[in-house]
């Protein structure tokens, strides 16, 4: 990045901290501090960590006065939170977290990423709400100001879960080690959670085993370990375990020796049927009972859009390229290093390679932060 271009970002951050409405966690006084600066080698990652705040003044002031690119707090809460190894902090708790991101999903233009992984954080929240008992009150949904949103979940109840615990509940999330047996054998017509949901999968494997062709079905059963007269006598019945798992009766299917290659984790083909059902979490997020996560309120130094906290009711409408954007319209010359379109602000820009342009100070930052263009001389 050129040095015009990181002293614009850290102007521009500057602005907004001077400004902006700052949302510190709560108990921010136990909690360990981290920070990446706008200095020379940025976007080079070169954390500071290990600090605490005495209070949110304090707080403060530091954030207006150093102007990070990035703010991380801890999940985890210590007795000594500025202690120099983790040791010697003095663990007593952690808030759970989960954290979703459009990297983990697919590729596609940014604006279809976020499309994608809200749809994903909407599934997670009726996950925690209708299965596992979490009040949307106990919530804080927060955009992540990048590629995905975090949930914050505070409950005293889950604060000293250990690792195992956040293992299971992540497990349950998406859909990991998940027993056919369990599944399938209680009869019911009217089945729930992950039992209707493995369900929906499994008709929707045979279905597309049947839209194949028979040539290819077959194939693609012997890789599992069938043999070659087994596997055409399993897609002979297809059609009858579709209709038993419809009537609620998949027990039935348990009497099928090929059943359990085919639903064993070797199946991919299965098994990524069986986890789209299920909400696509960062695991290791979850399981880390000392992680580090953006503030909300602060600004992502990778897109300079506001890691954004939200409640439940208002994710439905949110809109990360109006509603996360904090900089404004007033024009600003970049020299892009790629071509592309943006949406920004309820507008849609073409950005052509190498084509000096003017363009609105939100686009200008969110392009510069992500190494996507430089400030074109004399802005």
């Amino acid at each position: 990045m050129k040095p015009a271009t990181l002293e614009f970002l850290r102007q521009r951050f500057y602005e907004y901290y001077q400004k902006g409405y700052l949302i510190p966690p709560p108990s921010l006084e136990e909690r360990e501090w981290a920070f990446i600066f706008f200095d020379p080698a940025y976007p080079e990652i070169r954390m500071c960590r290990h600090i605490a705040f005495g209070g949110q003044r304090e707080l403060l002031d530091y954030l207006r006065g150093v102007v990070p690119a990035h703010v991380f707090h801890s999940s985890a809460y210590y007795a000594r939170p500025g202690a120099p190894t983790m040791a010697e902090k003095s663990w007593t708790g952690a808030d759970l977290i989960f954290d979703l991101d459009a990297d983990h999903l697919m590729r596609g233009p940014y604006q279809v990423m976020l499309c994608r992984v809200k749809d994903e954080t909407t599934k997670l929240i009726e996950i925690l709400t209708s299965e596992l008992g979490f009040e949307i009150r106990q919530m804080q949904v927060v955009f992540s100001g990048g590629r995905g949103y975090h949930i914050h979940i505070r409950d005293p109840a889950v604060r000293e879960w250990g690792s195992q615990e956040r293992r299971e509940m992540i497990d349950y999330v998406c859909g990991t080690g998940i027993d056919a047996r369990a599944m399938l054998s209680k009869r019911t017509v009217s089945p729930s959670g992950w039992r209707l949901r493995y369900q929906h999968a499994l008709v929707s494997y045979l279905e597309w085993l049947n839209t194949e062709e028979p040539e290819v079905a077959q194939e693609h059963l012997t890789s599992l370990g069938i043999g070659k007269k087994a596997a055409e006598n399993f897609l002979e019945r297809s059609r009858e375990h579709r209709e038993n798992l419809q009537k609620g009766q998949g027990g039935v299917l348990l009497r099928d020796r090929t059943l359990k290659l085919v639903l064993s984790d070797e199946n991919k083909e299965f098994l990524g049927r069986i986890r789209e059902r299920g909400a696509l979490a960062d695991e290791p997020v979850t399981t880390d009972t000392k992680r580090l996560i953006r503030m909300p309120s602060s600004l992502h130094g990778g897109s300079g859009l506001r890691v954004t906290p939200l409640t439940v009711k208002e994710l439905d409408a949110f809109d990360p390229l109006i509603d996360a954007v904090v900089f404004g319209e007033r024009k600003v010359s970049i020299d892009p290093g790629t071509g592309l379109s943006m949406p920004m602000l309820g507008n849609s820009y073409i950005i052509k390679k190498g084509k000096i342009s003017s363009v609105p100070e939100a686009l200008a930052i969110f392009l510069c932060c992500r190494g996507m263009a430089e400030i074109a001389g004399g802005s």
